[in-house]
């Protein structure tokens, strides 16, 4: 295929279980995303079903993951890094068995590996119920925010995306957290 000719898709998946509370807010959020959808982008309520999606994560050259992850900040703390970060830093990028990014293992042979960004939040509350935490649900929004910013920014610069905008569109979002909360 020609380059002019190649399409670029973008993949918003939404992660986690929204049965177990701020576990599903990566479910939340794209279900936000859906009710006003960035153009030429495929957002789609992945949940736990991961190899269910695998079609999906074929078919896209980007991908942004959002999903609960523990890394230690204080509950509805956002964060946004690569795939490759977070794999170099041992991060626990999801709370499931299987991953997005263990997922990526079953791609087929040669098949080009998908830029992946991940829009975590830190949770407050993983346990049953359908609702996320007064912490986590008070980020919702700068969390689908930040999941448009990024995709903006790749709009922009197709070609190349830095980490660096990644942290500032989540520190942005903490940003206004913290400002709301004065």
């Amino acid at each position: 295929m020609k380059p002019a000719q190649q399409r670029r898709r973008i993949l918003i998946a939404g992660l986690g279980n929204v049965l177990m509370m701020d576990d599903g807010v990566g479910v939340h959020a794209v279900r936000e995303l859906q009710k006003d959808p960035p153009l030429n982008v495929c957002i789609a309520e992945v949940g736990t079903a991961v190899l269910r999606a695998i079609h999906l994560i074929e078919q896209a050259n980007k991908i942004i993951a959002i999903d609960a992850v523990k890394i230690g900040g204080p509950p509805g703390t956002i964060y946004a890094f690569s795939a490759e970060s977070a794999e170099n830093q041992g991060h626990q990028v999801s709370l499931h068995e299987l991953n997005l990014l263990g997922a990526l293992r079953f791609l087929p042979p040669g098949h080009p590996r998908p830029a992946i960004v991940i829009l975590g939040v830190e949770p407050q509350v993983i346990d049953y119920g359908l609702y996320l935490s007064e912490a986590v649900q008070a980020v919702l929004s700068q969390v689908v925010q930040a999941a448009r910013e990024i995709v903006a920014g790749w709009e922009r610069n197709p070609d190349t995306w830095s980490v660096a905008e990644l942290e500032e569109a989540a520190k942005s979002g903490a940003d206004d957290r913290t400002s709301a909360q004065t």
